[in-house]
């Protein structure tokens, strides 16, 4: 496969790492002030972009012009820039998640089959760890798993509780950002019921997993149709009637 990587930061020189040991080609390595580049680069056999959210347009005019599937790992998008990616699936394959980690992949579709189940009788707070150098909080992992408890956003989120708050409504979800040393990251969905808790976690040991979740993900989406997709989709879906349009 030939690629092209934008962001060449710790995890685009990681995608880079485990791209070559793959035999795949480089076909540029670009960052934000390389952006212009993507006027005339020729078509790859797919994007990964873990840059940053002002890297969006040049990128997505790329994608347009010449249809190469795209990997997306950029958080800190707003809800216009989510809404131009989902736009953007109309004319390539592209991928956004906020996390790459197969586990997160698989947590996220546990909470999506029993969450719903759960929250009856269930009071669910999540809490995610990071490094002291993460730019946004809460994570777009934690804000990911959130929607897979609930889709339809019909629990509030809360970020903070102080002061006399008063007691915890039923309509609330507790997230809660941690930031310290070199955490690569962790998330623990809790569910607190009567007199008895549940809670499910999964810890990164090193972000090496986040770029080998992407290369992955890039192997998969080459070939697609065009669509929105979730990576839970590319890795347990094989029919394209399953993919979000």
């Amino acid at each position: 496969m030939k690629i092209l990587l934008t962001g060449h930061g710790k995890m685009g020189r990681m995608v880079e790492e485990l791209a070559l040991q793959k035999g795949w080609e480089i076909l540029a390595a670009l960052d934000g002030p390389d952006a212009k580049k993507l006027e005339t680069l020729e078509k790859a056999d797919a994007v990964i972009d873990f840059s940053h959210p002002g890297m969006l347009e040049p990128l997505a005019n790329y994608v347009r012009r010449t249809g190469t599937p795209l990997v997306s790992g950029t958080t800190g998008y707003g809800e216009e820039q989510f809404s131009a990616l989902r736009q953007l699936g109309e004319t390539a394959p592209v991928l956004y998640s906020a996390n790459y980690s197969l586990g997160i992949a698989l947590m996220r579709r546990i909470l999506a089959l029993f969450g719903p189940a759960l929250r009856a009788d269930f009071d669910v707070e999540l809490v995610e760890k990071h490094h002291n150098q993460k730019q946004d909080a809460p994570s777009g992992t934690a804000k990911l798993l959130a929607d897979a408890l609930d889709p339809g956003h019909t629990l509030r989120r809360i970020t903070g509780r102080d002061g006399f708050c008063g007691a915890r409504g039923r309509d609330e979800m507790g997230i809660f950002a941690l930031r310290g040393g070199t955490v690569a990251g962790e998330h623990t969905v809790y569910f607190f019921g009567e007199d008895e808790t549940l809670s499910i976690t999964h810890s990164a040991a090193s972000r090496r997993i986040f770029a080998a979740g992407a290369v992955k993900a890039a192997s998969l989406l080459a070939g697609k149709a065009p669509g929105f997709y979730t990576l839970d989709e590319i890795l347990f879906s094989t029919a394209d009637t399953e993919r979000m349009d």
